[in-house]
């Protein structure tokens, strides 16, 4: 069956605290980007292999694509103003059957074994959702009071979500809705069921300066 990879990487980086976005920044030779893209390449080279980038950065890209001499094949396109929109520009460029993987960008240690749950699941139920249990306790916080919930009940949500192509193509016919937080919610509101498969503890999105230390960390090359 086709793959696909629809790797969305339209942050800004506001809450790293610095002027580059966070899809560009180094590690180990590499933009994070460039970390994330190998990722599916290494998994199945066939895969075609779409990235989703702010239009004002699409030069910005090339440019670094050119100081390091990237040569892993890629189809850009620009995003949109949402994520939603920047997904519904990625999808509209598959035009074939298959299974798509959509991917956050600045989360490169995805490993091959939850790409494999993933792929699985999707071809046999039409998604899968990777995801990992809370291991710490949580509290329910409204207004000024909270109360202690079961933390068995909660999982926590990672990407690649992936689906067969035409349903997911479908769910993103939808209008916007603010409650649309990812890509599952969007095929959920078009009234199909979610499948669960486990993700990766390392497989982390950067967000703030320390998840930057972690991922340099762990792609630290070995002595």
């Amino acid at each position: 069956m086709k793959k696909y990879a629809l790797i969305v990487a339209g942050g800004q980086g506001n809450r790293m605290g610095g002027q580059i976005p966070k899809q560009f920044l180094e590690i180990a030779g590499k933009t994070v980007l460039m970390h994330t893209i190998d990722v599916f390449f290494h998994y199945d080279p066939s895969m075609e292999i779409l990235v989703v980038l702010p239009e004002k950065l699409l030069q910005d890209w090339q440019n670094l694509c050119n100081t390091h001499a990237y040569s892993t094949a890629h189809t850009v396109c620009p995003g949109g103003e949402t994520r939603f929109a920047s997904v519904k520009n990625g999808l509209s460029k598959i035009s074939g059957e298959g299974i798509v993987f959509i991917h956050d960008g600045v989360r490169p240690l995805v490993s091959r074994e939850t790409l494999n749950r993933c792929f699985r699941s999707a071809s046999e139920n039409g998604n899968a959702i990777p995801v990992m249990p809370v291991s710490e306790s949580l509290r329910k916080v409204k207004n000024k009071d909270s109360r202690a919930v079961d933390r068995s009940d909660y999982a926590t949500v990672q990407t690649p979500q992936t689906f067969r192509t035409s349903e997911i193509r479908d769910a993103y016919k939808q209008k916007y809705n603010p409650l649309f937080t990812d890509d599952a919610s969007v095929l959920e509101a078009a009234g199909k069921k979610i499948f669960l498969v486990p993700g990766n503890s390392e497989n982390i999105k950067i967000t703030y300066p320390e998840d930057l230390e972690i991922i340099r960390h762990l792609l630290r090359p070995a002595p």
